[in-house]
Order: structure tokens, then sequence, then C-alpha cells
């Protein structure tokens, strides 16, 4: 897979008010993320949940910190069995978002994603937290994605943009309920996460 930006120092690029690109953001950094994937997976196996239809999600999940999303459900469900947000991911999310304008935000959970070749994420809001002033973190680790970002309303037209290894996403404030998604991932092979791409996606949830 050939990088055109491989060298390039970090940048940013807005996505849309309250809503930024942090491109390249990871940077040496991806080693040890991945590190805490496999510890947090370890643990709490990916596993591929059903949604409220009744569809098994094509993306497979886990995560850790004080709460976890449970599909079908309104809101997080304190988290008894999975691991504590660690202190490395807690200073990698809080650093992110200060680059993006967020320097209050604290996170105490994560989800984690695994997308195969054709996995997808359908447009949804992220709006089950308690206090939705607190922005969302989303780390790209892997192989490219088309990122999908829309308006308030389901209907509204969506952006689409390519995210890859390194990047991370950033949205609050007016963006914070925007809608998002990710478009099938296509067939490739990562040098770090061979056929997979990761999503750690880092929250205020309780």
């Amino acid at each position: 897979m050939f990088d055109f930006f491989e060298n390039e120092a970090p940048w940013q690029e807005p996505l849309a008010s309250g809503a930024v690109i942090l491109r390249r953001f990871v940077q040496g950094d991806d080693h040890h993320l991945l590190q805490e994937i496999g510890r947090i997976a370890a643990h709490s196996p990916f596993v591929h949940r059903i949604t409220p239809g009744g569809f098994k999600m094509s993306v497979a999940m886990t995560g850790c910190g004080a709460a976890q999303w449970i599909s079908g459900r309104e809101g997080y469900l304190a988290n008894t069995e999975h691991l504590p947000l660690s202190d490395r991911l807690q200073v990698f999310a809080i650093s992110a978002a200060t680059a993006a304008g967020y320097p209050q935000f604290i996170p105490d959970s994560c989800l984690i994603n695994r997308y195969a070749v054709d996995s997808k994420m359908t447009l949804h809001q992220d709006k089950n937290e308690r206090d939705l002033n607190h922005p969302i973190v989303s780390v790209s680790l892997g192989l490219p994605a088309v990122f999908l970002f829309g308006g308030l309303q389901r209907s509204d037209k969506t952006h689409k943009v390519l995210l890859e290894h390194g990047d991370v996403v950033v949205w609050g404030k007016e963006s914070r309920l925007c809608f998002h998604g990710i478009s099938p991932l296509k067939a490739g092979v990562h040098p770090l996460t061979g056929p997979y791409r990761f999503n750690i996606t880092f929250r205020k949830a309780l």
C-alpha cells in the first residue's frame, strides 16, 4: 500500500462546525494503541452484536472503561466486567481532543470496532452519552475507509472523506449529533493490522 503522505507532518482539516480531522495524529503511538486493542480483546473478545431488528452487525466490537454501549438499549450499562480505561489510552484521547479545541475532555470509556472486508457502519448518531457537551474522539488504524459525515437529520447530505491509518476525527458542539457511518471496507492488507481496520472511539459516557 503506497502512502503519498507517509513523511508529512500531522495537519488538520475542518470537517464541519465543531468537527475536525487530525491527519496522521497517531504517528508513533500506533504500536501502543494496537497493543492496547490486543490487551482489551484478550480480556473481552470481539463480538458481532445483534441490532434491534435482529440482524448481526458486520462490525465486531469490544471496549473498555466505565461503561459499555449495548445494541438495542438506550444508553450505556455500567462496566463491571471490562477492563478500565488505561492511562495510556486516556492520555492519547485527551491530547487529540485538546488539539481539536476540546481541552476539557476527559473520557471514561472507549468502544473498539473491527472492520473486515465489506464490513460497514450505517448512518447513526452517538446520542446515548449522558452529557452531550463532550465530543467524540475517533481513531482510525489499519486499512483505509470512507467516512460518511452528514447533518442532524438522517436524510441530510453526507460528506465522504477517506480516513487512513493514524487519522483522528473529533466532533462536538454543533456537530455533536451529526449522523455518521462507514462505507463497506475494501479488501486489502495493512502491514500492522493485516486485513482489518480498527476504530477506537473515546467518549464521556457517564
